[in-house]
């Protein structure tokens, strides 16, 4: 789906919540009022609070929609999560508001009058959020968007809040418990909660969140799957919203191929990734000796012993240079970040193996980041 297909999709769904969020705030404020149920009211603050969020997000597709220019190459996709973040803050600041409320409720209570309008206005409500959920969650799969799926299940959860008001008005009503309340306290905390999965999630891709498992795997797997590809590290992903997505990788294919047949794989790969994933790709071909049977068994060595230390860990970019009664081994290892030893101890762990099996070798050991979220090679 194109941009601009994808942009009038998630414009359409933003009128459909502003206008459903504001229409359902206006009825529950009037059956609060009418009832005094500081809960209903609560509710209805939650839908304007709703409709505010729509209103962002309508704001954030037509920004996201711009075209890369000088200033922003990598184009304003971003904007969609930007104003996500800017959702959720909203969510807590009203969700405090709320709770504030529901507290002095509870302090000092009040008879709630509750009336067949709040009644009625309080199902009709259940009724449109599921059907804005169904919407929602079909729009938002077709056109990939975290922000829509994300809007599905928050109107699924005003379901689940407005009928647990309505329980509690019905039986405030007619028994001497007053819930309004406590209620009230509960609609507050489950806005508050959602407002942090809200941050949480809005603000991970923001500052850099890892690609996903997932995702690792199957570019893994498709580069591997090209003629003369013998591994793969140092895979990197920029996500700048969606549809800018930009990858780059070190791809390793035999020093003894033809240089220009191995650039015209690599040129493949890059056309490929650009079509088929959206992903503009950037490879880095780094050369590897497959015609020396000493050097692909200690390569082979090398992967075991550190694997004996932690299956996480992997080796690449081996080069081995010989300074007269020894030979110094250069490699590089990727490590992840919570492996519990820092680079010197694990130098020393990893030297004490090599200098067991090989007395000759001297390794010089360079550690590289995992910028991925699982080891480059499993």
């Amino acid at each position: 789906m194109g941009e601009k297909k994808r942009a009038q999709y998630g414009r359409l769904a933003g009128w459909v919540g502003i206008i459903c969020n504001i229409l359902l705030s206006a009825g529950k404020f009037v059956a609060g009022s009418l009832s005094g149920s500081v809960s209903i009211t609560a509710d209805a603050l939650n839908n304007f609070s709703d409709a505010s969020s729509s209103l962002i997000s309508l704001i954030g597709f037509q920004l996201s929609e711009k075209r890369p220019d000088a200033e922003h190459p990598y184009g304003h996709a971003r904007y969609e999560y930007i104003s996500g973040f800017v959702v959720a803050i909203l969510v807590i600041v009203i969700g405090i508001e709320l709770l504030k409320s529901g507290i002095e409720r509870i302090i000092t209570p009040q008879q709630v009058e509750f009336t067949v309008v709040s009644v009625v206005v309080m199902l009709v409500s259940v009724a449109v959020k599921f059907g804005m959920m169904i919407f929602d969650r079909s729009v938002g799969r077709r056109i990939d968007s975290q922000t829509l799926i994300a809007a599905a299940a928050d109107s699924r959860n005003d379901c689940i809040v407005t009928g647990a008001v309505l329980v509690a008005g019905v039986v405030s009503h007619y028994t001497s418990l007053q819930l309004d309340g406590i209620m009230a306290v509960a609609v507050a905390g489950f806005i508050l909660y959602s407002g942090a999965g809200l941050v949480r999630d809005t603000m991970n891709p923001l500052i850099g969140k890892a690609p996903s498992p997932e995702m690792v795997k199957s570019i893994q797997e498709k580069i591997l799957s090209y003629p003369g590809v013998l591994g793969t590290h140092d895979l990197i992903v920029h996500d700048y919203g969606h549809g800018r997505k930009f990858a780059t990788v070190h791809v390793e294919m035999a020093a003894e191929d033809d240089v220009i047949r191995s650039h015209e794989v690599i040129d493949s790969i890059e056309r490929d990734f650009l079509r088929d994933e959206g992903i503009n790709m950037l490879i880095h071909f780094d050369p590897v000796v497959t015609d020396s049977s000493a050097v692909g068994d200690i390569r082979r060595e090398l992967s075991r012993i550190v694997k004996l230390i932690d299956a996480r860990l992997s080796i690449h970019d081996l080069r081995l240079v010989c300074c007269g009664d020894y030979t110094k081994a250069y490699f590089d290892v990727v490590a992840p970040r919570e492996l519990g030893m820092n680079e010197e101890e694990l130098r020393r762990e990893i030297s004490r193996f090599v200098s067991e099996k090989y007395p000759e070798l001297r390794c010089v050991i360079t550690f590289d980041d995992s910028f991925a979220a699982i080891p480059p090679e499993q």
